[in-house]
């Protein structure tokens, strides 16, 4: 432990400590809220993905109630590159309720417990998908336009930011940047990104994100 940094053993405390261990234990949760939040569906073995797992949110929020600053969750599989027996019309109705029963439920877990405010919910993938269908029946990844969700930690609510044409291939109006999404949770973790750095084993600083990004003025006002 002397060869490691203040980060570092931060992590090495919070892995070994009890209150982890608890929080991770959901026989410790009210049964209700368990059931509340449903239970994991398997993902279809073609995927090789994520089980649809209601508990690993609900594992996330107990985590936040911990202390747990940043927590991650894999939730289904979205690897729709071709037809896998079936539709894209019917996987989407197979895999989208699942998602939108868990992703509220944990909302308003959060909202219930006074966390929501302190905690922001973000949800997206690592691209954007072709507008036009491929010869599989599939759609292929396409960097021209995403979408993300976001919601709480004291952002401005019901905002929908930015615009595309009707097929959803090019940004027509209003275009946000990945970057502008950092800047915006770092502001509102209190990290002005104008002049905050971090420094690289030569001791050179970096700024945390591109120094033409700032945060997203219609969610933060």
């Amino acid at each position: 432990m002397n060869g490691v940094d203040a980060f570092c053993r931060q992590a090495v405390g919070i892995l070994t400590s009890s209150k982890l261990a608890a929080a991770m234990d959901l026989s410790r949760e009210d049964p209700r809220v368990i059931q509340r939040y449903g239970p994991a569906k398997p993902t279809r073995w073609q995927y090789e993905a994520a089980p649809k797992s209601p508990q690993h949110l609900l594992l996330a929020r107990r985590l936040v109630e911990a202390g747990v600053r940043i927590v991650t969750v894999a939730f289904g599989a979205w690897d729709w590159h071709g037809d896998r027996g079936e539709t894209l019309e019917q996987m989407a109705k197979e895999h989208l309720p699942d998602l939108d029963h868990a992703l509220c439920t944990l909302i308003e877990d959060l909202d219930e417990r006074g966390l929501l405010e302190q905690t922001t919910v973000v949800v997206w993938g690592e691209m954007g998908r072709t507008p036009r269908l491929n010869d599989k029946g599939g759609r292929d990844h396409w960097p021209n336009v995403s979408s993300a969700l976001l919601c709480g930690g004291g952002l401005r609510q019901g905002v929908v930011v930015g615009a595309t044409d009707r097929y959803a291939a090019q940004v027509q109006d209003r275009p946000v940047h990945v970057q502008e999404v950092f800047a915006t949770l770092y502001h509102k973790l209190g990290i002005d990104v104008s002049t905050a750095t971090v420094a690289d084993l030569s001791g050179r600083p970096h700024y945390l994100v591109d120094r033409d990004a700032v945060p997203i003025r219609e969610l933060v006002g």
